[in-house]
């Protein structure tokens, strides 16, 4: 009985051993991420992640720090809505990179921001959508990002109680648009 327990606790500490590893190696990854993320998305400033509470990180807890340009370097809690919202999403494409997915559905994630944030959002995706291959579903109700969808989808109702949902391909629209006016033009 005792050898069983000995050889429970050896394997124990393996695994603790090797799930502390395991993590301070994805934790630096996704804090260099977060740090070029955080700086992209806020044009400059900077940022980082701590582990706080303990020096075991498998019993520490998480705490942004986050400097915007301009302003004292601080936790999460004491920014602005807007600034919460794109550190979050910089904490959030940070560890999307470390392990990326075929489709990453993004709900209301601009209302909070003004034009120039949802400008740096759409940048973002675009360009994450390019080197990753992964496909991106924007729900949103803001124009701008709207603006910058290759695909919209809405719902409709014509009639009382009748929804219908539409489909619009914004590059197809758009060439559509341009071959219909350029004649009038002339």
């Amino acid at each position: 009985m005792h050898e069983a327990v000995n050889r429970l606790r050896g394997s124990i500490g393996h695994l603790n051993r090797e799930g502390r590893e395991r993590l301070q190696a994805v934790f630096a990854q996704v804090d260099q991420h977060f740090q070029a993320l955080f700086s992209r998305m806020f044009g400059g400033g900077r940022a980082h992640l701590g582990l706080v509470g303990s020096d075991d990180p498998l019993e520490a807890g998480l705490e942004i720090f986050a400097q915007p340009p301009g302003k004292k370097l601080s936790t999460l809690s004491l920014l602005s809505g807007g600034e919460q919202a794109l550190t979050a999403l910089s904490l959030v494409f940070a560890a999307f990179k470390c392990q990326p997915a075929p489709i990453c559905v993004l709900d209301e994630v601009d209302a909070p921001l003004d034009d120039a944030n949802v400008e740096r959002l759409c940048a973002l995706t675009r360009d994450m959508a390019e080197e990753s291959g992964t496909r991106f579903l924007v729900v949103t109700h803001h124009q701008l990002t709207m603006a910058h969808m290759n695909r919209l989808f809405g719902v409709t109702m014509q009639e009382r109680g009748v929804s219908r949902v539409l489909s619009v391909d914004l590059s197809s629209a758009t060439q559509f648009a341009e071959t219909s006016i350029a004649p009038h033009l002339s």
